[in-house]
């Protein structure tokens, strides 16, 4: 546990630095407005947003690293250089903002009160939560995909980075995620020790730490949208509190892919109209592609910005921001090509590239279509042509209570956009008439249309992992976010026109000048009911939360074993037999198919490869 506190320490003072200089360049060319006003530079400079815009940064330059080296000790010592430099050349405004984010922090943390016991309860609140996310990340279980390619991935990138046709060792090594160059990035193997995976952790605490503030709505009775994805970040949070010890791609997807959604709400509730924010949140979005190909849809939020821009002909920031999300995806689709020979493994349809160490066209596609296959329950490649209406039944059947229950509400909540969307659209249209300035896309001081796009996207991005490879593991951020936004949504814009209705019926009979006297009454009856619902459904979302917490405790207190209080629990590893390629030693398990760690360089299977050079640092290709 002692390692993991380390290394997040110095994850985060790297990440936030990082993030700072990125964001602080970006806002510098693209001015953010607020309140008809420009900021000065760190307008849309908060804490979460270095942290998360940070650990971006370093995942890209990590990816670009390993294009030339293996990401080890160099690769360390370059980004602490960056990170000198950035608070050198910037050190007046570096220290204002830290100033101003502790300032904000304290208000957070009392709860907008401003009290000094509520920011030190607030401070410990946050304190424990980063003890508690340490001491699940140094022990738990390891994800199995860890011991059959997750592991190996990583140890690839410290030793050589991105080696040429690697995916002919083992098809899954051409999985290439960015997340697995970030967990390279700190492992801290060049230390001679062991090779940590303390990422997945660090970012489940920015995200415990992120969903704080719903303790000011539920003390309130109001839950908005945002409050109500948080609460589902927490649901997930609780449920992967043993696993995220394992550097897997789904848990870096799921996380933030939460964080995405909850920003843009909280921007949309915010009343945010600037393009600036959410443009950046587009950006993440594009991360989010690169860390796993099945959030592709989350592009949809895409929408919104664009229409404003190109309504707006700001050709230059459409260019800017057009630029920040090449940049970002440019290393992943590089490092598809060096390893698979293929822009995107392990899928065919796009085939630009004549390289001697491409993958097999067969081989990709058979790969392709046993990820479907097994998101859908089957183990047989035979069964992919099966139709929805045959295998839909019995996947459903499989599923745990719960995610059934998660599942048909999802399912529900798209049925329910659609008559959202034109409830809204006759809204608009009435609003138009009645008054055109209240036309634009606010109600209640929430941006609709930016509400409106959140609830699309997560919708979508439903029903293309329910239409390719349903696995709940894969894509259960969709089945928590659809139902909690598209129903949260339906709820606060019910409580936002119910007040708006409650004033113009009583500024009715104001006018009638028969109904003065019961003006008062109606505002009166209307804000009662409005109140009632409000506690109720914030009662409800504590009790969930409190029975999550308590089963989070009773979770922790019933695994207790006292150990990992010093070093971070290893990968785990497996017995295997040795073999030689072209008098390279390479390893293959006795059973099974996980190699884990150590055996280096390992695959289920011994490979059918030749090398490209002299050694495997050169490459690969399939044999003839």
């Amino acid at each position: 546990m002692l390692s993991v506190i380390f290394i997040w320490l110095y994850m985060g003072i790297t990440t936030f630095i990082i993030g700072y200089g990125v964001l602080r360049v970006i806002t510098r060319h693209i001015p953010y407005y607020t309140h008809n006003c420009v900021h000065d530079c760190t307008g849309c400079i908060t804490a979460d947003a270095c942290f998360i815009c940070g650990l971006v940064c370093v995942t890209v330059y990590a990816q670009f690293f390993s294009l030339f080296a293996g990401v080890g000790l160099a690769a360390n010592v370059v980004l602490c250089v960056f990170c000198m430099l950035t608070v050198v050349v910037d050190r007046k405004v570096f220290a204002g903002t830290i100033r101003q984010l502790v300032f904000s922090a304290k208000k957070t943390f009392a709860g907008g009160n401003g009290s000094r016991q509520s920011s030190i309860l607030g401070f410990c609140v946050v304190l424990d939560l980063f003890l508690i996310f340490a001491y699940g990340t140094s022990r738990g279980m390891i994800h199995y995909d860890t011991g059959l390619y997750h592991a190996q991935s990583i140890r690839w990138l410290e030793e050589y980075g991105a080696v040429k046709g690697l995916g002919n060792l083992h098809c899954r090594l051409a999985y290439n995620s960015s997340s697995f160059a970030l967990s390279a990035l700190y492992s801290m193997a060049f230390l001679g020790g062991q090779s940590y995976h303390c990422a997945a952790g660090w970012l489940a605490f920015l995200l415990a730490a992120f969903c704080l503030p719903i303790r000011k709505s539920l003390r309130e009775g109001r839950l908005r949208t945002s409050d109500f994805a948080r609460i589902m970040c927490v649901y997930y949070l609780v449920n992967v509190f043993d696993e995220m010890i394992s550097p897997a791609s789904d848990y870096f997807m799921v996380l933030m892919a939460f964080y995405i959604v909850i920003k843009w709400l909280d921007l949309a509730e915010r009343g945010e109209r600037e393009i600036l924010p959410y443009a950046l949140l587009c950006v993440l979005g594009v991360f989010l592609l690169t860390v796993k190909l099945s959030a592709a849809l989350i592009l949809l939020l895409t929408i919104y910005p664009a229409c404003r821009l190109i309504r707006e002909k700001r050709w230059g920031e459409t260019g800017a921001y057009l630029g920040l999300g090449i940049v970002t995806a440019l290393p992943f689709f590089i490092r598809n090509v060096v390893i698979s020979g293929w822009l995107v493994y392990p899928f065919t349809q796009i085939d630009l590239f004549d390289v001697v160490w491409k993958i097999p066209k067969g081989l990709a596609d058979y790969d392709a279509r046993e990820i479907q296959v097994w998101g859908r329950g089957y183990t047989d490649v035979a069964q992919f042509d099966m139709s929805v209406r045959e295998w839909l039944p019995g996947w459903f059947r499989a599923l745990a209570g719960s995610d059934k229950i998660l599942v048909l509400a999802a399912a529900a909540a798209v049925a329910a956009l659609f008559t959202e969307a034109v409830y809204l659209m006759w809204r608009r249209r009435m609003a138009a008439e009645s008054s055109p300035a209240d036309s634009a896309g606010g109600r209640g001081g929430v941006t609709v249309p930016a509400l409106f796009m959140a609830q699309a996207a997560v919708a979508g991005s439903f029903l293309f992992w329910l239409c390719t490879s349903p696995l709940i593991r894969y894509g259960c951020v969709w089945v928590y976010l659809t139902a909690a936004v598209v129903f949260g949504g339906i709820y606060d814009l019910a409580m936002h026109c119910a007040a708006d209705d409650g004033q113009t019926t009583a500024g009715f009979r104001a006018q009638d000048g028969r109904g003065v006297a019961g003006v008062q009454n109606d505002r009166v009856q209307n804000r009662g009911w409005r109140l009632a619902a409000g506690r109720a459904m914030s009662v409800a979302a504590a009790l969930l939360l409190l029975y999550k917490g308590f089963a989070l405790a009773r979770e922790i207190v019933g695994s207790y074993v006292n150990d990992y209080w010093i070093v971070q629990k290893e990968y785990e590893n497996y017995e295997t037999y040795a073999y030689e390629i072209e008098g390279v030693t390479f390893y293959c398990p006795v059973e099974g198919d996980q190699t884990g760690y150590d055996s280096f360089p390992s695959s289920p299977a011994e490979a059918d490869i030749v090398f490209l050079g002299d050694g495997i640092e050169d490459g690969f290709r399939a044999a003839e």
